[in-house]
């Protein structure tokens, strides 16, 4: 009984290891971990449409609902990303955060955090008014089943 403890005692350390944080069991080449993704996810296009004076519907049509409401600072909505890569991605782990003040009026009217609206370099296209010509539709070809459903009175047209 005592030769199968120390076994069993170094087979449940390493498994227990395995299942730890640590940087060294992290990169071994057997362990299989994916992409973390936690908060909301945020992208530059979206955070360029924030603009202060933006009501709190606006925001969250925006970019959804936040992830924090701190329940003593009802003014302030905080919107987190982050991004840990797997084993097999070659990409960069990252943090992102926009954090939003309200006035008292439920506006918008200060933004921080690590990505800020950037001002767009190029003029948006003004909405230009496209006329479409449609031709007229052809008869449709019908067959004699229809046209006699018709004929009783029972169709869109009747035919003589």
């Amino acid at each position: 009984m005592r030769k199968l403890l120390i076994p069993v005692a170094l087979i449940a350390s390493f498994l227990l290891t395995a299942c730890s944080s640590d940087p060294i069991v992290n990169r071994l080449p057997f362990v299989y971990r994916i992409d973390i993704q936690q908060g909301n996810v945020l992208s530059q296009e979206a955070v360029n449409q924030l603009r202060t004076g933006m009501n709190k519907r606006q925001v969250q049509f925006v970019l959804g609902s936040p992830l924090l409401i701190d329940p003593f600072h009802a003014n302030r909505w905080d919107y987190v990303y982050l991004f840990e890569p797997g084993s097999d991605s070659d990409k960069k782990p990252s943090r992102q955060r926009v954090t939003l003040f309200f006035d008292d009026e439920q506006r918008v009217s200060r933004i921080t955090g690590t990505m800020l609206p950037q001002p767009s370099t190029e003029a948006k296209p003004r909405n230009k008014q496209v006329t479409v010509e449609v031709p007229p539709q052809e008869p449709e070809d019908i067959g004699i089943l229809t046209r006699f459903w018709r004929w009783l009175g029972f169709g869109e047209h009747h035919e003589q």
